[in-house]
């Protein structure tokens, strides 16, 4: 149902998702999503760590070109599957002293043969992150971290029920995340119900939709593999019979569309975009759903200088 617009609300909030690349020709798809996007004024964008040590380093190696070269506010991805506590510390003291100042705290996947680590849960990490966060408010000048976690509006694969996601997110809450971003979905409806349901059970934090604008049947297979999803049947069929690239993109991005604006309607804070390092999809998204960015106006340095 559409909602009324709130005049006081401030605009919704725009975020992408990006990884680390894997080889030469894809670190120049990346530095051109990252020039193509930052012209946006996304209020972040997420950094994904996970993999092997020579992924996670790439991971590293990221944050520090969105801090040193561009205007960008890196959120970077944490899991703690497979690490002890003393490295998480040391991992969330290294983003610290990157100039990193959000995560998004994640338990990370559990492949088979893999040690859940000394922490198990994600609230488990939100705890961790605090603590380390106290024990550096000088260098943080007394502020914040920003700590995001994930929410499903689908239920998890490993999850008995989606009652016990909303308890989980819940206790998320209350280890000290101050935001959540919800994995893909492909029915409005998940993320209506899982805003109404959270909200129930005393979920307070913003809940921020994730969409992926999915223009190849190769790609929608391997992200519902991957998150544990069924393929939507009618963006399955407009894929799979498109007459070539130009008419699949339109209708993924299509589909995306329809998705974002239906959270939108519905009270959505903002928009998070998975974007797979590519800006074409993205930004055509946000042409067809007209997502208000206030023009930055730099404000002028005070005289400093003595009369």
């Amino acid at each position: 149902m559409r909602r009324p617009p709130d005049r006081t609300a401030p605009p919704p909030s725009l975020s992408y998702e990006l990884y680390p690349p894997r080889c030469a020709a894809s670190a120049e798809t990346l530095l051109r999503t990252i020039e193509e996007l930052e012209p946006t004024r996304p209020d972040h964008v997420a950094v994904t760590y996970s993999g092997d040590a020579p992924r996670r380093a790439g991971s590293l190696a990221l944050l520090d070109h969105l801090l040193a070269r561009t205007g960008l506010r890196p959120v970077a991805h944490l899991t703690c599957v497979g690490s002890t506590r003393a490295e998480l510390e040391e991992t969330v003291a290294s983003l610290l002293h990157r100039g990193v100042r959000g995560v998004l705290a994640l338990r990370g996947d559990l492949e088979p043969g893999t040690e859940p680590g000394e922490l198990a849960h994600a609230g488990d990490l939100v705890e961790l992150v605090r603590e380390v966060e106290q024990r550096r408010t000088a260098s943080l000048a007394g502020g914040r971290l920003a700590v995001g976690v994930a929410a499903y509006p689908t239920r998890h694969p490993e999850s008995p029920s989606f009652r016990h996601d909303i308890e989980v997110l819940l206790a998320k809450q209350r280890a000290g995340a101050d935001f959540a971003i919800t994995q893909v979905y492909f029915r409005p409806q998940r993320y209506e119900r899982l805003v109404a349901s959270a909200r129930a059970a005393g979920v307070t934090i913003p809940i921020v939709p994730g969409i992926m604008p999915v223009t190849e049947p190769r790609r929608l297979a391997t992200l519902c593999r991957l998150a544990g999803l069924r393929p939507h049947p009618g963006l399955a069929a407009a894929l799979d019979e498109a007459a070539g690239p130009a008419e699949r993109h339109r209708a993924g991005v299509a589909f995306a569309t329809r998705l974002a604006r239906a959270a939108l309607d519905a009270g959505a804070p903002g928009l998070h975009l998975y974007t797979f390092n590519e800006h074409r999809a993205a930004l055509d998204l946000l042409e067809r759903v007209d997502l208000p960015r206030v023009p930055h106006q730099p404000a002028a340095l005070p005289d400093l200088l003595p009369a």
